[in-house]
């Protein structure tokens, strides 16, 4: 089912062409990942979409009562509200017809007239068809997803909360949104690892349409089954996934190269032919051809990587071995109520040409640990040494070091005052930035704008050491593939913050993982340390599940064993009544032929005290066997056991050990039916 249809849609603003000739039609269950360079017109589209623009030219189709859910980044929520209130009221309808059934059910209990009646059970009716009863819960999943809890959500308010949380939330609000089209952008912006991942999975499952502009290549990889990249003033659709859409984008310039490079080929030949033969005795063929050339229509030269980013990273003078050094610091921030740690006891290297991947959750303290290590922020315990020759070239997540009141031609030309004018417009000029363009005011720039010009200061300086913050938000993927290719190339050490996947599955030599207020080194990729969480997680997650298999079989047997102790207790109490006469008869006496002597009553309460401590053993030794299998599951649960070698030989030696005293469980619990059997039988 067709849900949107553009048809050679252009757009113009004023005299300025935005896009031409875009043609796109959106399925039920297309997921469409959005991609080009910034100011292409990406945004534009997504106007088209909602129906807040008409297209110049061209036409725009949407299925009679499409619901869209668009995430608005400049809407302000009341300070007061709180978390759980902005979420659920995504579901405004809903939870107007929630407090009309109250109050009509409040009212029936005095008015039973057949219209009130007849009014409630439609409304109800309506209310579970519309998902009423399901609203709280998803309200609760997609803020658990986005990383808040839902009861503290319900307590706390938004005029707490940071800008990356607010987005966030307002991303929770927009997923919650009853719609058939999501359309998301950047959704991955303020999003750590772990939320990036659930929202990957939240969209693979979710059975609406999704429409999402990113610059996230991992992200796309996963979630997108249509492409629609914009580049040359228009858009070109493709189907399959996003690297599906990098081999066909690929071929298609090669073909188109091609053929471009062979009519050249031939207007360069015919016209040499002409310039030759027109005067000569060939002139009437040398005049056909000419004729023929000037109506050829012209193919265009292909577009390709024009206008790219150039980016350039120099890191000067080598430093020492030793980068930075950290010793039993405790990196901790001051609050209203009082001093809060981050970080306790982090000892740490940081050694020369390392390209290191500082990951962890929102909040944790990745930010406030990198301007310690630089000595921007005062360590609480412990101390921070840089290496004698090491120089830092800083990039700010929030690129707040920028002259705000500057134009982007003054912010250089202050770094660089001998310049002439036309070496500062060239550099300007590798960044994106040319003509007037250069004389606007940083403070009116769009992020990816401040972004690229925060890249060009960065390149003026020659730093040994390259602490990057985030610095892929609100670039372009063509910018973010120049800014790898340039760190790739850069002669220094380099700590990144990024919750760009791809960027540091190509770059990471080495992991930091800020995780329950500590500072976990992985000594190898970021790859090999995706790899192991993943495991990981395996592990415990098939260790949960043979956990709860042996309780349930362990539990099963239990109830057997209790099932026919209590059959037994039946039959004996069945068999109770008056001594029969038989065992007085012939022989019933104590020396009769051949029978035993019976037991004393001494005797049978010795064996009744053997029996009840026998019980209580083997219950003691299967509750100790029991805590010993939950302390060995919780090791082995533990991510950082893995990060050494020697703490995956521990973890292997775990595993033999929880094998054994599972056994030894089996062992004890069969020992501790068949002593319970014994006690029953000497009581019955």
């Amino acid at each position: 089912m067709t849900l949107i249809s553009i048809g050679n849609a252009r757009v113009d603003f004023g005299a300025s062409e935005i896009f031409r000739d875009i043609s796109l039609t959106v399925a039920a269950g297309d997921r469409w990942a959005v991609v080009g360079r910034n100011g292409t017109g990406k945004t534009t589209l997504v106007r088209l979409i909602t129906g807040d623009l008409t297209p110049t030219s061209g036409a725009v189709a949407r299925m009679p009562g499409l619901r869209v859910a668009l995430m608005d980044q400049h809407r302000r929520f009341p300070d007061g509200m709180t978390l759980w209130e902005i979420v659920a009221d995504a579901f405004g309808d809903l939870r107007a017809l929630e407090a009309s059934l109250a109050t009509q059910a409040a009212n029936l209990e005095h008015d039973h007239g057949e219209e009130a009646m007849e009014k409630y059970g439609r409304d109800l009716e309506r209310f579970e068809r519309d998902g009423g009863y399901q609203m709280a819960a998803k309200v609760d999943a997609v803020l658990m997803g986005v990383g808040f809890d839902p009861e503290a959500a319900k307590a706390t308010s938004i005029g707490t909360l940071s800008g990356g949380e607010r987005g966030r939330v307002a991303l929770a609000r927009q997923l919650a949104t009853p719609a058939e089209i999501l359309l998301l952008d950047e959704p991955t912006n303020h999003l750590d690892l772990e939320t990036t991942a659930w929202l990957e999975q939240y969209l693979r499952d979710t059975d609406r349409t999704v429409i999402c502009i990113s610059h996230d290549r991992a992200f796309l990889a996963v979630m997108a089954n249509h492409v629609l990249h914009f580049e040359g003033g228009t858009a070109f659709s493709y189907e399959g996934s996003y690297e599906s859409f990098l081999i066909q984008r690929e071929e298609k310039r090669l073909t188109l190269q091609r053929q471009f490079d062979k009519q050249q080929s031939k207007i360069q030949s015919e016209t040499d032919y002409i310039a030759r033969n027109l005067a000569g005795q060939n002139t009437r063929q040398a005049k056909g051809r000419r004729k023929l050339l000037a109506r050829m229509p012209r193919l265009s030269a292909p577009i390709g990587g024009d206008g790219v980013m150039a980016l350039r990273l120099s890191a000067g003078d080598r430093s020492g071995d030793r980068v930075i050094e950290a010793e039993h610091v405790t990196v901790a921030v001051e609050t209203p109520t009082g001093t809060r740690e981050l970080l306790r006891d982090v000892n740490v290297v940081l050694e020369r040409n390392e390209v290191v991947a500082l990951v962890g959750p929102n909040g944790a303290g990745k930010s406030t640990l990198i301007k310690a290590l630089v000595e921007e922020h005062p360590v609480h315990a412990g101390r921070v040494k840089m290496g004698p020759s090491t120089t830092v070239a800083y990039y700010r997540q929030d690129v707040g070091h920028l002259p705000l009141d500057s134009t982007i031609y003054e912010a250089i030309a202050t770094q660089r005052p001998l310049w002439e004018r036309r070496q500062v417009q060239g550099h300007l000029g590798r960044f994106g930035f040319s003509g007037d363009e250069v004389q606007r005011t940083v403070g009116t720039l769009s992020g990816g704008e401040r972004a690229r010009v925060a890249l060009a200061l960065l390149t003026l300086s020659t730093n040994n050491l390259l602490i990057l913050d985030e610095p892929t938000n609100h670039l372009d993927v063509e910018s973010i593939e120049a800014l790898e290719d340039a760190i790739e190339a850069y002669e220094g050490s380099c700590l990144i913050v990024s919750h760009d996947r791809a960027v540091l599955r190509g770059l990471a030599t080495q992991v930091w993982e800020v995780k329950d207020q500590q500072l976990i080194i992985f000594p190898g990729s970021f790859v090999e340390w995706e790899a192991l969480r993943a495991e990981n997680k395996l592990k415990a997650e098939k260790g949960a599940r043979e956990i709860s298999q042996r309780e349930s079989e362990k539990n099963a047997k239990v109830r057997d064993r209790e099932r026919e102790l209590q059959r037994e207790r039946e039959r004996a109490d069945k068999g109770k009544g008056p001594a029969s006469d038989t065992s007085r008869g012939k022989g019933g006496h104590a020396g009769g032929h051949g029978k035993a002597a019976a037991p004393t009553s001494n005797d049978v309460r010795k064996a009744q005290r053997a029996a009840d401590k026998a019980l209580s053993d083997a219950e003691l030794r299967v509750s100790m066997l029991e805590s010993k299998i939950t302390g060995i599951t919780e090791d082995l649960d533990d991510a950082t056991l893995y990060d050494t070698p020697a703490g995956v030989q521990k973890a292997a030696a775990l595993g033999k050990a929880l094998d054994d005293t599972r056994d030894a469980l089996d062992d004890a619990v069969h020992n501790w039916t068949a002593a319970a059997e014994r006690v029953q039988q000497l009581k019955s």
